[in-house]
């Protein structure tokens, strides 16, 4: 059953976020910037899911796996590219919502698509390069045995568990690599909507409020799940949580956030409805 379940959420994740890639690459309405964010988004939710899911699947199926050292930190690199890359797309489209309701006059010639290009590439190099610096550092800790993680993926905690080595020199890497992966995006991301929030209360109609706070709301609630799920499991201290506690948590960032980014993004956006909507009529 539980197996079942999680076929269904992945088969439905892979779906929802290719369909809104598909979308914003067919659908001229859908050639702006903060679309091309969203479908990288879906890239990096995608890239998520394929690398955690079928291997928990496998692991559910036959109560307990192994998995090689390199098939280890091979999954928890592309896990951290994947969370880390997130983290600057999400403080990408939040300078995006900013620019474009504090500066909608200069929104055009500031958001062009060649910065959009750079910013984005920027993003996935960073994620690729600080999850490389990341992994390099862990596998140099020595693992004596039994190597037995009680987890359904090659997460950070379970792996800092498991070394019999000095961990010190991990735990500070992380530590100093979580300023500019989490500290500063968080910084930007509430500065940018303290600027927001301020310019949406200075609009005189209630209509035009709303529909300016309309446009910033979804990628509002994506960020609000995505941030909560990381600083609930590693960054409040876990001393005295059980690990089916951890378990539950993980998988609120590693499936229920891919699984729940498209559905915020297409039913609460007419714009990606109207797209679906053309892209059916064409095909009929």
């Amino acid at each position: 059953m539980l197996v079942r379940l999680y076929e269904q959420l992945f088969t439905t994740t892979i779906c929802g976020n290719l369909l809104i890639i598909t979308l914003v690459s067919i659908s001229k309405n859908l050639h702006t910037p903060m679309y091309f964010f969203i479908s990288q988004l879906s890239i990096s939710d995608i890239l998520l899911i394929t690398d955690i899911v079928p291997n928990m699947l496998h692991i559910l199926l036959h109560n307990g796996e192994t998995i090689t050292f390199m098939g280890c930190f091979t999954q928890f690199y592309f896990f951290c590219v994947s969370e880390i890359s997130e983290c600057f797309l999400l403080t990408l489209m939040s300078y995006d919502r900013y620019v474009a309701i504090c500066d909608p006059l200069h929104y055009a010639s500031i958001i062009t698509r060649f910065l959009c290009l750079k910013l984005v590439a920027v993003c996935w190099f960073l994620g690729f390069l600080i999850s490389l610096m990341n992994i390099y550092r862990q596998s140099t800790l020595t693992f004596c045995g039994p190597n037995v993680i009680d987890h359904f993926f090659c997460d950070l905690i379970p792996l800092l568990e498991i070394a019999c080595s000095d961990t010190f020199a991990v735990q500070l890497q992380i530590s100093l690599l979580g300023i500019p992966v989490l500290v500063i995006p968080i910084i930007i991301i509430i500065a940018c909507y303290v600027y927001i929030i301020s310019a949406i209360l200075t609009i005189p109609s209630n209509i035009s409020r709303h529909k300016a706070f309309s446009t910033c709301s979804s990628h509002l609630i994506v960020v609000s799940i995505f941030f909560w799920t990381i600083f609930s499991v590693y960054i409040i201290p876990s001393k005295g949580q059980s690990s089916t506690i951890s378990k539950v948590l993980s998988l609120l960032y590693t499936v229920f956030t891919p699984f729940i980014n498209p559905i915020i993004y297409s039913l609460r956006n007419k714009d990606i409805k109207k797209a679906v909507n053309e892209a059916i009529f064409k095909h009929r």
